[in-house]
């Protein structure tokens, strides 16, 4: 009776950790599609503001373009209509670094600093994610560091835009590139050890972490370049 109750709870283990398992197998395959075709459609619709020219967009504009498709795809996470609420904010976000494109094409070099800059974004993203995948190594620890970081990074950000310091832009890319590697590493860790089980949230976190890594990338670039 003992052996057969024994043997009846590690299948159940097993049988629990194989359906964890699948789980997050699943959860980890739905982001990383979900995370190419965001990807691909911000491609375009950066593609078409720099085709046409597009004028940079008030940073207010931006700001609230953001935060409200951001709490919106938060709202909407666990419906179909979260799928188009993402679309909606990465095809935004797209646009919106069309102008930023454009200006650092019109700098000696200009074309070279953008694939750079690409490449080096692509080529982080890929190592810290197959690092967090491989390790299976939990970066939970480095939560509270994170939101700190990017708050302060932030704060920092509108300082040095509207006070025209450009010491201080600097310096905000080089903490911007520095907390979106570690929040790739972070958000990694939570898909793989079960701290996050919502695909569209996770595409969300990382999909930040790739625009802010570029786009600091493509500042420090630009300034070697100049």
């Amino acid at each position: 009776m003992s052996e057969r109750y024994t043997d009846s709870r590690v299948a159940t283990a097993t049988g629990g950790a194989a359906t964890q398992a699948l789980a997050t197998n699943r959860l980890i395959r739905n982001t990383y599609i979900l995370l190419s075709m965001t990807l691909a459609f911000s491609a375009v619709t950066a593609g078409m503001a720099v085709l046409t020219d597009a004028p940079r967009l008030n940073i207010f504009v931006v700001l609230g373009g953001f935060f409200g498709l951001l709490f919106l795809t938060q709202y909407l996470r666990n419906s179909v209509w979260g799928l188009a609420s993402i679309f909606a904010l990465t095809g935004f976000m797209g646009y919106t670094l069309g102008p930023i494109i454009n200006l650092y094409l019109g700098l000696p070099n200009g074309g070279q600093t953008v694939m750079m800059a690409f490449g080096g974004t692509a080529a982080i993203f890929v190592g810290l994610s197959a690092y967090a995948l491989a390790t299976r190594r939990d970066f939970s620890f480095m939560r509270g560091f994170l939101f700190a970081g990017i708050l302060v990074a932030f704060v920092a950000a509108l300082a040095a835009y509207f006070l025209q310091m450009p010491g201080l832009s600097l310096a905000v890319s080089v903490m911007f590139m520095i907390l979106m590697s570690g929040l790739i590493l972070y958000q990694t860790s939570e898909m793989v050890n079960g701290g996050e089980d919502n695909y569209i949230m996770a595409t969300i976190t990382l999909y930040v972490a790739i625009y802010n890594l570029f786009t600091s990338l493509l500042h420090l670039l630009g300034l070697a370049n100049e």
